[in-house]
């Protein structure tokens, strides 16, 4: 597969606004998306917030598999971060941030209240790359749309400050990816959770690369979604040792051309349209309509 590479001229913009508003800030809060926490963190983050206290959360775990989100927690907790699990569509976990920033922030208003400093609402930045929901998070947070939302990256393109209920006041920051994914799986994990832009991708390919990983990972979830038990085509998906369906090693395009016709997307001759069929696959990822599914575990889990 060509090699991913998405870094439209906003974003280097968006970096120089991040690394010149950072002294401004409290706290550094960095959403990132539960199915790929990972893959999903902008390695310059590390390096421009490096002196913020941070906090990590990882959104969309509604979505993502539920044991992988213990370990991503536990494991980022190993690694010195405050962390969370949160859903921006029902505020689950959302009690847990409070705590977290009292936590965050205790070190600071100590040194305050020893100089004498007059309290004030702590400033938190919110960070993260395209498609992990920050707004979604923000407006759920401040319970009004007080951040503009959308299901494709690209939706924030400015910075703005949103104050809650005068106790903290957040910046939101556009979504910023870095200049060169140096590795392949990262940015098709970042590409299968619709953080690059389909247009610039090609879906049938990346498609592909989803169903191979789902097969080998979640074959369970695919053989129910698209009804594939008992298929000639898989050579009747047979069970593992410990019971659970297993369709073999059937390649992608085997599997997209077979899914596409079972959903459909035939175009004149009988032939699968692998296109509609690839662009359906993935809204359904994406969209969780093949259950929790996470594409990675944490180092060493």
């Amino acid at each position: 597969m060509k090699q991913i590479q998405w870094f439209p001229g906003h974003m280097s913009k968006t970096r120089r606004l991040i690394s010149e508003n950072i002294k401004l800030v409290d706290v550094v809060i960095e959403l990132v998306d539960a199915r790929l926490p990972q893959s999903s963190r902008n390695p310059d983050i590390d390096k421009i917030a490096e002196s913020k206290p941070r906090i990590v959360i990882l959104n969309k775990a509604d979505i993502a598999d539920d044991a992988a989100n213990v370990e991503w927690i536990n494991w980022f907790e190993s690694q010195g971060f405050l962390a969370m699990t949160a859903d921006s569509t029902t505020g689950a976990g959302f009690s847990k941030l409070q705590i977290l920033l009292d936590k965050a922030l205790a070190e600071k208003r100590l040194r305050d209240k020893e100089k004498g400093f007059r309290p004030l609402a702590a400033r938190a930045m919110i960070v993260g790359i395209p498609n992990v929901g920050k707004s979604s998070f923000i407006n759920k947070l401040a319970g009004k749309h007080a951040a503009k939302t959308g299901d494709r990256p690209g939706v924030t393109t400015t910075k703005q400050w949103i104050k809650l209920a005068g106790k903290y006041e957040l910046l939101d920051t556009p979504g910023v990816l870095w200049p060169k994914f140096e590795d392949e799986e990262v940015a098709l994990k970042i590409a299968f959770s619709g953080g690059i832009k389909d247009e610039i991708l090609d879906i049938e390919e990346l498609c592909c690369k989803l169903l191979e990983f789902l097969r080998d990972n979640y074959s369970e979830q695919l053989i129910n979604r698209y009804k594939l038990v008992g298929d000639i085509a898989l050579d009747v998906p047979r069970a593992t040792e410990d019971g659970r369906p297993y369709i073999g090693n059937i390649q992608g395009f085997e599997l997209l051309e077979l899914i596409g016709k079972k959903r459909g997307c035939v175009i004149s001759g009988g032939e699968t349209d692998t296109f509609r069929a690839a662009a359906l696959i993935l809204d359904d990822f994406r969209a969780a309509k093949l259950g929790k599914i996470t594409l990675e575990l944490p180092p060493f889990a």
